[in-house]
């Protein structure tokens, strides 16, 4: 394995066991340390492929309690909107059975997707991110992509709308992590290692921004970045294109009067002129999370959802599960999102230690993804952050995040899967 590429891992390592020791009771040493050797069958002939066995049950079991307990909050949260006008023909059950739908082609797609090797998915990258740029293209044509409150984000697929942003992140850290195994040589050269990729970012960010869809430039901006210094990206030639990044931003806020009067909104909530306007779901948010307490109103007990609080099912979810299970029940949610983290983080690290970059590169934009995603959304609930309409993966509605948020866990998981099996004395 290239040794920056092993010394980059292990400095970004270092960080993360610093940041994340205290909360697990272990040293640094034995933060930083990766446990390589953990279960190999000695006897076993180091050149015979063994019966793929075993995964990451902890994982698998947070997941789950992530994507039951939205299961719940979605149906608590949804349940009184056929009393809206808007939803007047909707069954109380509508949003959970769409909900349960989608979440039942997730599961399915996910067992599929944890059988095909990293092998495949590493040629298939490029292959896969310019499929999604085509789907974003195809989104803005009228007549194919669908109109929701002013923005063209989604493509009629009968059953369901697919919504090519979310298949967008995926493709990114798949194409990022490609990219910096085929560039490893030329990391150090800034036109040779960043420009193309800031080309290819630069035309996503484009697609988006026309929906316009800014939550998932955001994101998508944040895999890519993360994915490059991870990858061992020259140091100042990382910062500098963060600087161009955020000199983008600052050009379509300053652009935009809409942006910019919500950044105004996010800053003065409970100013008269944006609390009844661009302010109006920030202040009923936390409005819902004061209400909340320590212990919450109970399950179901929410006033918020009942029409004050706009996306109660979506976009602001966690408001919801602060009102009805308080700071008890959103503590153990942002528990749940840094354990998750943490955990996709230290399985790319393992596959990086094994000399699988992009497995390990992969893995980890899953965890820049999540993480960050989960960290925005979080954020604008509670009024840290602007809103940007993105959802809180794995448990908001939507079934195109849904699935891409399960596959791409599923993918993470064939990652430690093979780990384990080359750990093992085995091939993959």
């Amino acid at each position: 394995m290239n040794t920056r590429a092993a010394s980059v891992q292990n400095v970004a390592g270092g960080l993360w066991a610093r940041l994340f020791g205290r909360f697990t009771g272990r040293s640094d040493e034995q933060s930083q340390s990766v446990p390589i050797r953990d279960w190999i069958n000695v006897g076993q002939a180091q050149n015979q492929a063994v019966k793929m066995s075993g995964f990451d049950q902890a994982l698998v079991w947070v997941v789950v309690g992530l994507l039951s307990l939205g299961m719940v909050m979605v149906y608590s949260a949804s349940i009184a909107l056929p009393d809206n006008p808007r939803f007047g023909n909707y069954l109380p059950t509508h949003f959970l059975s769409r909900h349960l739908f989608s979440l039942l082609i997730a599961m399915l797609a996910a067992l599929v997707t944890a059988q095909i090797p990293m092998s495949f998915w590493e040629k298939a990258a490029p292959v896969i991110f310019v499929l999604a740029l085509i789907l974003l293209v195809l989104v803005l044509v009228p007549g194919i992509g669908k109109v929701v409150n002013n923005s063209r984000r989604w493509i009629p697929l009968g059953a369901m709308n697919f919504q090519p942003s979310e298949l967008v992140k995926v493709a990114m850290c798949m194409y990022a992590a490609n990219y910096m195994v085929r560039k490893m040589e030329a990391r150090e050269k800034f036109v040779r290692a960043v420009w193309p990729m800031a080309v290819a970012l630069g035309f996503t960010g484009f697609l988006l921004l026309r929906e316009p869809d800014m939550g998932a430039f955001m994101v998508v901006a944040l895999i890519s970045m993360g994915v490059l210094f991870l990858g061992g990206v020259n140091g100042r030639m990382f910062f500098l294109s963060a600087l161009m990044l955020i000199g983008t931003f600052m050009l379509v806020i300053t652009f935009s009067d809409e942006k910019r009067e919500r950044i105004f909104a996010y800053l003065q909530p409970w100013d008269p002129a944006f609390a009844q306007g661009k302010a109006y779901q920030l202040t009923h948010s936390l409005i819902a999370f004061g209400r909340g307490e320590f212990f919450g109103q109970g399950l179901g007990g929410s006033l918020e959802k009942l029409h004050y609080l706009p996306e109660a099912h979506t976009d602001f979810l966690l408001a919801v599960i602060g009102e009805e299970l308080g700071f008890v029940g959103v503590a153990c949610v942002i528990f749940a999102f840094f354990w998750m983290t943490r955990r996709l983080f230290h399985i790319g690290r393992q596959a990086v230690a094994l000399d699988r970059v992009f497995a390990g590169l992969f893995a980890q934009g899953v965890g820049i993804w999540m993480g960050g995603q989960g960290f925005i959304n979080m954020g604008v609930n509670l009024g840290v952050l602007p809103t940007k309409g993105l959802t809180l993966p794995l448990m908001s509605y939507g079934g195109s995040a849904l699935i891409m948020n399960l596959m791409a866990l599923a993918i993470v998981l064939r990652v430690d899967m093979e780990n384990r099996q080359l750990m093992r004395g085995g091939r993959v």
